[in-house]
């Protein structure tokens, strides 16, 4: 084949995958309607257009046509440049997933995603899993069968992980998880043994939420979020979602009776939209303008959250601007007495308002539910159960309700098991890149204090989010820090942290 040829298909192959991210994309816009500000009635209808458009995305994708580009390009990627054989490459581990599954699951799946989402709705406020378990069985029983048509090794598990993780299976969670949780119960056993780990009076207050969203909008302008490519909106569960690289929404939610909570989801999130933000535009429409992984999406949020946004010097900035919002509220206080309210730790029910030290105990748990559940040896009626063992197991608290307890996350009404432990492996990437980060930029603590966030922004940019798909997640770690995976830095950052706010 001449080079003209390849180019000619390479040019033809770029325009039908951004056709399929397009439809993509108008899928996602509608999951974000659905979940900000679809009236109720419309939710049968909503699954049914989602239905549609996944099904036609999925037969665009896997086509004939889509893959013979595919192939014809791989036999032929020594005439491509570099980012066009990581395109290729990409994309044809995509497509060789996405033919695995029919498309009449996909449609199924797309429906019964649809519906969960919304009995899960009123489950949770009603407090009663028995209302969702019957359409949890469904997903569950449709993750299990979507493990065998993608195949795996060892657990079925490691076939969902996939999607989420690639290269990561049940066994090294486990391993990994196994090291991870002894060490932190310990630091926790520590701090609660302190006995000076009560909440500040003061904190107990009821704050504005109106004055909430004005100063979380701030603070995400602050930080680098493009408010001309992206915005805010409220949910009932705090999410990311982009549309392109231009169009990166956010949500969060707030509670008159909690100060940080609001804040801490809208940094959080931040962290999520600065990276899809950040990807290079001549990656727009395509398989590379995407993260690596959900575990360094993750790394991104949990960073910005809590290694920036938990940080004194960050309070030494914001501590003056918060008590001019709340003004009589936070009259006094300094930006160390910030700084330990939003750094105080206890066990809780919620895992999103969680502090660091107990955050990973409560991913474990749902790991290992899922496992189970995915392998069959866990059925979904005796989750509460199961759930609440686990709560007081890990975390030495009785769990009074399903509202606090299993019902609290959005994820399996969406089908997405083997997605909780990217958030563990987030906490454990983004130490280590923040370890690298201080080597690189020794004032980076100096330039957080006076406000500024472009050096620390630029840092990333560079070396994580114009990445996009070009690395492995486990290949970006090591290029960037001559490290593997490694739990160490996450631990030494906790140890170091919080032994000087308990004094242990």
């Amino acid at each position: 084949m001449t080079t003209e040829q390849t180019a000619n298909i390479l040019s033809s192959f770029k325009e039908e995958l951004g056709r399929v991210i397009d439809m993509q994309s108008a899928i996602a816009l509608l999951q974000w309607d659905q979940e900000v500000y679809m009236p109720p009635k419309a939710a049968p209808a909503r699954g049914q257009q989602l239905a549609t458009l996944a099904g036609l995305a999925h037969r665009m994708f896997t086509g004939d046509t889509m893959g013979g580009m595919l192939h014809e390009l791989k036999n032929w990627e020594d005439q491509l440049d570099d980012d066009s054989v990581a395109l290729v490459n990409e994309t044809l581990y995509d497509y060789e997933q996405a033919t695995k599954l029919p498309e009449s699951f996909v449609h199924k799946f797309a429906v019964e995603q649809s519906k969960a989402y919304e009995i899960w709705t009123h489950a949770r406020e009603a407090s009663d899993f028995k209302l969702f378990a019957p359409q949890l069985a469904v997903i569950v029983d449709l993750l299990q069968a979507k493990a065998q048509y993608i195949g795996y090794e060892d657990s079925p598990y490691d076939a969902l992980l996939q999607e989420y993780e690639r290269g990561m299976t049940a066994n090294k969670l486990k391993v990994l998880f196994g090291e991870l949780a002894p060490k932190q119960r310990d630091l926790l056993a520590n701090i609660m043994n302190s006995g000076s780990q009560s909440i500040p009076a003061w904190l107990e207050q009821e704050w504005d939420t109106d004055v909430q969203w004005t100063f979380s909008l701030e603070v995400l302008r602050d930080i680098g979020y493009d408010f001309e490519a992206g915005r805010q909106d409220k949910s009932v569960h705090p999410f990311t979602t982009n549309f392109d690289l231009y169009d990166v929404r956010v949500t969060t939610r707030l509670n008159n009776k909690e100060l940080f909570s609001g804040l801490t989801g809208t940094i959080h999130e931040g962290g999520h939209a600065l990276y899809e933000q950040g990807f290079l535009p001549k990656d727009q429409r395509s398989t590379l303008a995407q993260g690596i992984s959900l575990g360094i999406h993750e790394s991104q949020s949990r960073m910005w959250e809590n290694m920036i946004g938990r940080s004194l010097p960050f309070w030494n900035h914001y501590t003056s601007k918060i008590q001019r919002h709340y003004p009589g509220q936070l009259d006094g206080l300094a930006p160390e007495d910030m700084y330990r309210a939003i750094n105080h730790v206890a066990p809780s029910f919620i895992r999103v308002e969680a502090d660091e030290c107990t955050y990973n105990l409560h991913i474990i748990l749902r790991f290992e539910i899922e496992v189970a559940l995915i392998e069959g040896k866990l059925s979904v009626d005796d989750i509460p159960e199961a759930w609440n063992d686990k709560m007081h197991a890990y975390l030495g608290v009785r769990v009074p309700n399903d509202r606090l307890g299993c019902l609290q996350d959005i994820h399996w009404s969406h089908g997405s098991m083997g997605y909780f432990p990217t958030y563990a492996l987030g906490n454990i990437y983004a130490a280590q890149l923040f370890e690298k980060m201080l080597v690189d930029m020794p004032n980076l603590y100096n330039n957080i204090e006076s406000g500024d966030f472009a050096p620390l922004l630029l840092w990333l940019r560079k070396h994580v989010h114009q990445v996009g798909r070009r690395q492995g997640a486990e290949e970006l770690i090591k290029s960037l820090t001559n490290k593997a995976l490694d739990i160490m830095p996450f631990m030494n950052y906790l140890e170091n942290k919080y032994s000087q706010l308990y004094g242990i």
